[in-house]
This record gives structure tokens, sequence and C-alpha cells, in this order.
């Protein structure tokens, strides 16, 4: 079954498309969204899409930034633009990113649907997917990642491709590997190790956007979801505890 993301700042697109189509019937399954581009760089790796739906138009990382990344890391996923009617020529941009398909918004059901029959077909058709193939993977080696990551989470490009890319291993497998080892997936981790250095700055009464950049995670409106998570309070309500202490 093929897997779709939906990556869209509106939650009424987001919603739109999930019950405009039946998903099954595709021999596809939606496994997430992401209100961001930042945001879905985060969390792609769990989700391992093969498919992806992209605004254009999104604060902090716009579509054509988001496929930028997303094609140099995932060579095989699709990704479906969405663009409004005045967006339309800058979406054309993506033409040399591979880009397979435009769609302006509103969707018209008849059109996705036309749309998703050619990609399921391409997809049935070419599926090239990568073979998990790669050395064998040592608690030894697991214990080298998770020092790099806590020497180096702030760096917001870090992710499991490219530490995977950097260890010499299939993402795949070392996600899998990595949960094993740990009891955590390569995702939590790191937003652990970035949470605990934003909960020390967030006692420090730092505001929330410096600190967001600071711990690897630009997107203020994602980083507040990742630190209410971790902390179970809002970043504001947390500096204001402590300051009142």
């Amino acid at each position: 079954m093929y897997r779709v993301m939906i990556i869209d700042d509106e939650t009424s697109a987001r919603r739109l498309l999930q019950v405009s189509v039946d998903w099954q019937s595709f021999d596809m399954e939606l496994v997430g969204e992401a209100a961001s581009g930042i945001e879905a760089i985060n969390i792609i790796d769990d989700l391992r899409p093969d498919i992806a739906f992209v605004d254009i138009s999104m604060p902090f990382m716009n579509g054509i930034e988001f496929t930028q990344i997303a094609k140099m890391r995932y060579r095989d996923l699709v990704i479906i633009i969405l663009t409004g009617f005045d967006d339309f020529e800058y979406a054309r941009q993506c033409i040399r990113l591979q880009v397979v398909e435009y769609m302006l918004k509103p969707i018209v059901r008849q059109e996705l649907t036309e749309v998703l029959t050619k990609i399921k077909e391409n997809l049935d058709k070419y599926n090239t997917r990568t073979q998990e193939i790669g050395p064998d993977i040592t608690p030894s080696v697991i214990g080298q990642i998770t020092q790099y990551l806590r020497e180096n989470f702030t760096d917001s490009s870090i992710n499991l491709t490219s530490v995977a890319q950097q260890f010499g291993f299939n993402p795949s497998y070392l996600s899998r590997k990595f949960k094993q080892e740990t009891g955590e997936s390569f995702v939590e981790f790191l937003i652990k190790c970035r949470m605990e250095r934003a909960i020390g700055l967030a006692r420090t009464s730092m505001k929330m956007f410096y600190t967001a950049n600071a711990v690897g995670i630009p997107d203020p409106n994602y980083f507040g979801r990742c630190f209410k998570k971790y902390s179970g309070i809002s970043y504001s309500e947390y500096v204001s505890l402590h300051t009142s202490q």
C-alpha cells in the first residue's frame, strides 16, 4: 500500500484532501500530515511517504524550498504541488525539481481522482523502492549516532536520512535498529535532545522564537507543539512558572 502525506498550513485544506478520496481504492493510506515544510522535514523520516501533497505557500519554508530538500534526500518521493491560481506560474519553477503534478486550489474531486489514478499506474509500473541492504548495526554504532545527535541537534537540517548517509546505512534499516537499541524512535530521541535544551533556555526567560532557533526547530508553531507535548505545558506557561519562583 502506498503511503501518502499532506503538507499544508491550512487545516481546512488538509481535511478536504482526507475526505475527498477513498484512499484504499487506490491502494493508498494517509500516514500523516504537517502544517509547514519544517515540520514535514522533521517527521518525514518516521512516516516514509511514497506520495506527498505539498502546498506551495507556507510560512518559514514554502513548498518549493521543501521540494528542493525532499527531492535531494528522497529521490523516489512523488510530489504533488497544491497552488492557488495567482501562484501557478511561480509553481512552475518546480518543473526542474521533477514535481509530478500541479493541482489548483480549491481541489476538484474528479481532477484529484484522475491524478491519483495516473500516479498509481506509474508507481505500480516503475516502482523501484530501495532494497534494504547494508552492514549490520552494532550497539556501539548506535552509541556513536546518539552521541552525534547530542552534539549536533541544533542543526535544523539533521534528520534520519542525512545521519544514515553519513554513517553508511539504509535509513529504514537504521530506523528499526535505533528503536531496537534505544527504545525510542530516531525522531523521538532527536526531539528529546532539543527539548531538554529548550527547557534550560526557557528557565532563563528566553523568548520562544529565539529558543526555537537555538535548538534547531526554526518554525515556532511546530516548536510550540513539540515543547507542550514534551513538558505538558506551553512554553509561555513554563517561562511564567519558573520566573515566578
